[in-house]
């Protein structure tokens, strides 16, 4: 109890803090338009790192904290009604995976690892619930009062949809350079019984929620969550199965190809290796990839310019 009675304590100050600057309840039309900066972590679900267990693309219960990477967002958002918002946005974020990460065994046998950047570009539509920490000191203090007019804080959820760009690199175990991944084919891909050459452009689709504060009349800040499903199971360059011909592969694509297509430690032999009815083994599995950023933003708003009707002579 001691806590909770310190958090809520801490909410009260900061409401004091910046009560002076809470804006006006119709005030929204006056500024409608936003730029926004964000700056923050990245962190990849896919094939390959996660968890100390089967990985799961999809889920946040499989982040390996220690790949955490870099983000940058730049935004402009415009107010259509006073709690729905469009937002576009260009952000960059490096992602990575690393198989030596994670005790599980069979993914920690395969041995691969990548890193990639992201360049995303997005549109979504928010919904905002505005609220005030003065109407909750109110009410703390007097119980049922009348609600305040102060529109100091924002919730918002979101989704959209983007487009964005990849191109995975993985480190040569010879080497310990970084190579593109793409023209190596590592999964034989354009070979006879390969899958096909992936596209590095996919489509994303953005959803999350974000809160901010009015620092002053025209300053934001906040922090935002923000997860990416994607239409790509090769951010990471592996999808499904090691490339059932080894010598082929070498020949059409090189060493190099052949080295980072299987750096498996051994662990388990033959895991790699092809099955009994002469397919690839397998190397990944068929569940799309995602991506996610948690960034600290801040923002400035656009004040509308009012233009005065001009008065016509009657004469």
């Amino acid at each position: 109890m001691k806590k909770l009675y310190l958090i809520l304590l801490c909410l009260l100050i900061l409401q004091n803090s910046f009560s002076q600057n809470f804006r006006r309840p119709n005030d929204w039309t006056k500024y409608r338009q936003e730029l926004i900066i964000q700056v923050g972590a990245a962190q990849f679900l896919g094939d390959l790192g996660g968890l100390n267990k089967k990985g799961t693309d999809y889920s946040p219960a499989d982040l390996e904290f220690a790949l955490t990477r870099p983000s940058l967002s730049l935004a402009y958002k415009y107010k259509i009604e006073k709690y729905f918002n469009i937002q576009s946005s260009l952000s960059y974020l490096l992602v990575a995976g690393n198989d030596k990460f994670t005790k599980d065994k069979f993914r920690n046998n395969r041995n691969l690892n990548f890193k990639s950047n992201i360049f995303e570009l997005a549109v979504r539509a928010e919904y905002s619930l505005f609220f005030s920490l003065d109407g909750i000191k109110s009410r703390l203090k007097n119980g049922l009062s009348k609600k305040s007019n102060s529109k100091s804080n924002e919730l918002i959820g979101f989704i959209g949809a983007g487009v964005f760009y990849f191109n995975p690199k993985g480190k040569d175990p010879d080497s310990g350079v970084y190579e593109k991944l793409y023209p190596l084919h590592t999964e034989g891909q354009g070979l006879p019984g390969g899958p096909k050459q992936y596209k590095r452009i996919a489509i994303c689709i953005p959803m999350g929620i974000a809160w901010q504060i009015s620092l002053t009349k025209l300053i934001n800040i906040g922090v935002e969550m923000n997860y990416r499903k994607t239409f790509t199971d090769y951010i990471d360059d592996v999808s499904t199965t090691y490339y059932f011909d080894r010598n082929a592969l070498l020949e059409a694509y090189g060493p190099k190809s052949l080295a980072l297509s299987d750096p498996s430690l051994g662990n388990i032999p033959g895991a790699s290796l092809p099955n009994g009815d002469g397919t690839g083994a397998q190397r990944g599995d068929k569940e799309n990839d995602s991506f996610m950023s948690m960034q600290f933003k801040i923002s400035y708003l656009l004040s509308s310019k009012r233009t005065r009707s001009k008065l016509r002579s009657k004469f």
